[in-house]
C-alpha cells in the first residue's frame, strides 16, 4: 500500500513498553536498507509505561521526504493494543483508501462491525504470538509482521538484519514473531 505520491505514512498506537516507537524505527531502517528514503519518530511526553503513546513513520519510494511534522493524513493505522479503539480517536484523519490494522483475537469483519470502521481492516492475535514467541507480551515485531502483510510497505526479508542489530541474541525469537504474524494476519478490503 503505496501512497499516491510515492509516500507512504503510518502511525503507530500503543501503550509505553510495547514497543510502538521501537516499531516505527526498525521499519523506517528496513524501508532505508531498501533504498527508499524513510523517517520515524515518536509524540510522547513523560509517560510511563502503559500510558498512550504514538510513533510515525513515512516511507518515500522516489524522493526525499521533507516534511518533519506529525503524520495527521495516515494511509496506515496500526494499533497495538485493542482498548485503544475504545479511548482514542485512532482512526483521524486515516485517508479514505486507509488501512487500520489491530492486534486483535477478533477476525476484521467483527472488528469493523464492533467499532462502526468503514476502511480496510487486518487484524492478528499479536499477544498470543508474542507469549508463545517471546514469552512476554510484548507485541511490536508481531505487529510489524500484521502491517507488511496488510500493507506491503517493505519485504518481510527487509526486517531480519534491524532486528538481529536491535535485539542481538533475541533476533531469532524476534524474527520467528514476526514471521508467525505476517501469515496468521487476516485481512478484509
Amino acid at each position: 500500500m503505496i501512497g499516491a505520491t510515492g509516500l507512504t505514512e503510518i502511525r503507530w498506537h500503543g501503550r509505553g513498553g510495547q514497543g510502538g516507537v521501537t516499531s516505527a524505527e526498525l521499519v523506517a531502517k528496513a524501508a532505508i536498507d531498501e533504498g527508499k528514503y524513510a523517517q520515524a519518530f515518536p509524540a510522547f511526553g513523560a509517560e510511563r509505561r502503559g500510558a498512550p503513546v504514538v510513533a510515525f513513520v513515512r516511507i518515500s519510494s522516489n524522493k526525499p521526504i521533507r516534511i518533519r511534522a506529525e503524520v495527521t493524513a495516515p494511509d496506515v493505522v496500526v494499533v497495538l493494543d485493542p482498548s485503544l479503539l475504545r479511548v482514542a480517536n485512532v482512526l483521524s484523519g486515516l485517508k479514505a483508501d486507509g488501512m487500520l490494522v489491530v492486534n486483535s483475537k477478533k477476525r476484521p469483519g467483527q472488528v469493523r462491525e464492533e467499532g462502526g470502521f468503514n476502511c480496510s481492516l487486518a487484524t492478528v492475535d499479536a499477544t498470543k504470538i508474542a507469549r508463545e514467541s517471546l514469552g512476554v507480551p510484548i507485541v511490536n515485531t508481531s505487529m510489524i509482521g500484521a502491517l507488511l502483510k496488510a500493507s506491503g510497505v517493505v519485504e518481510l526479508e527487509s526486517l531480519f538484519e534491524p532486528l538481529r542489530q536491535r535485539f542481538g541474541r533475541l533476533a531469532g525469537r524476534n524474527i520467528e514473531a514476526m514471521k508467525r504474524a505476517y501469515e496468521e494476519t487476516l485481512v478484509k478490503e
